[in-house]
This record gives C-alpha cells, sequence and structure tokens, in this order.
C-alpha cells in the first residue's frame, strides 16, 4: 500500500480557565480532508503510544460497549468492565490498536495514561458510565493525560496538566512521520 501524505497539526486549545488542552488534527495534506480509514488508523496507533511514552495507558470506552465486548473476545483482546457502562483496555500492542482504531472509528473513546492507569479509578470509570468524555474533565489533572478520540472527524483532545503542544510535538513526531505523516502546528 502505497502511503498517502498526512498531516498532523497539534495546538493549544482555549477549553476555559480550568482546562489545558492540546487539540490533534489528522488530515491528507494535499487536498486537507480529514483522515479517515486503514492509514490514518496506523498513525493514531503510533501516536497514542508515543504520547504515553513509558507510562501506562489504557483505552476507555463507554458506548456501544456490547460491540467492543465482542470484538475483544473474537479478537483475544484483554479488557475489563469497569463500571456500568464503561470498558478499559489496557495499552493494547500497535497492531491491535490500529485494528481497534479503525473498527471503531465513527466511536467516540479515550485513552487515560499515567501511573494510576493499572489501578481501578471508580470515581472516573462511573463518571464515564454516566457523562462519556465529559468525565476527563475532572479527572485528567491526576493523569499525565486524558485523550479524547473523535477519529471520525480527523481529531483527538489531549487534556494534560503537563503536557503542551510542543512536548506533544516531540513526542509524536518521529512515530508520526515514519508512517509520511508530518507533525507540525497549524499555519
Amino acid at each position: 500500500m502505497e502511503l498517502k501524505p498526512y498531516s498532523l497539526e497539534v495546538e493549544a486549545l482555549d477549553l476555559g480557565e480550568d482546562v489545558r488542552a492540546v487539540g490533534l488534527e489528522l488530515m491528507e495534506t494535499e487536498s486537507r480532508e480529514l483522515a479517515r480509514g486503514p492509514q490514518a488508523a496506523q498513525i493514531w496507533a503510533a501516536v497514542v503510544p508515543a504520547l504515553a511514552g513509558t507510562e501506562p495507558w489504557a483505552l476507555d470506552f463507554f458506548s456501544h460497549l456490547d460491540r467492543v465486548r465482542e470484538y475483544c473476545r473474537t479478537h483475544a483482546l484483554e479488557f475489563r468492565q469497569a463500571a456500568e457502562r464503561c470498558l478499559v483496555l489496557p495499552q493494547p500492542s500497535q497492531e491491535a490498536l490500529a485494528d481497534l482504531f479503525l473498527r471503531f472509528e465513527a466511536e467516540t473513546f479515550g485513552v487515560c495514561a499515567g501511573t494510576g492507569v493499572g489501578e481501578t479509578d471508580a470515581a472516573l470509570e462511573g463518571e464515564l458510565s454516566r457523562r462519556g468524555v465529559d468525565a476527563y474533565h475532572a479527572a485528567y489533572p491526576r493523569y499525565s493525560f486524558c485523550l479524547v478520540c473523535d477519529l471520525q472527524n480527523g481529531m483527538a483532545t489531549l487534556l494534560s496538566q503537563s503536557l503542551w503542544a510542543s512536548e506533544v510535538i516531540r513526542r509524536v513526531r518521529p512515530a508520526a512521520e515514519r508512517l509520511s505523516a508530518m507533525v507540525s502546528r497549524p499555519q
């Protein structure tokens, strides 16, 4: 498969005084169309572990759980039922992550990274069950980051007290550029 050139734009977002956020937007470089499909899933699957670095991370799903659960079972992926409407998938391999991103591209889901990820966070998991991604607003200061993935729209929003746009660029550039995605700030 010939790789199309993509651009991953990274910029600080103003979501209010009490939120520190960075936006990541993946698009085809020439057409400026939002990136979807297998190559986009591969790029996102390289970006997420690069963002986490050496810290543990996990995916949080809080909608269409029957489909996610069935997918995990048929693909032998580890998961745990974290709350009534929350499944946590601890650190899938990059290949499995790309397949998950492609399969659930139309869903909004999250990623948490940091030292507490391996432990149960009943408060966050309960809030994810009730409020979806809005739960990350109160929880992200306890983690290195929480990432809201809206891959259908070629976007992810990173909430973090310690990662700013320049650090995100530094972390993800090598992984993204290996897959023909140039990383930059928007013009």
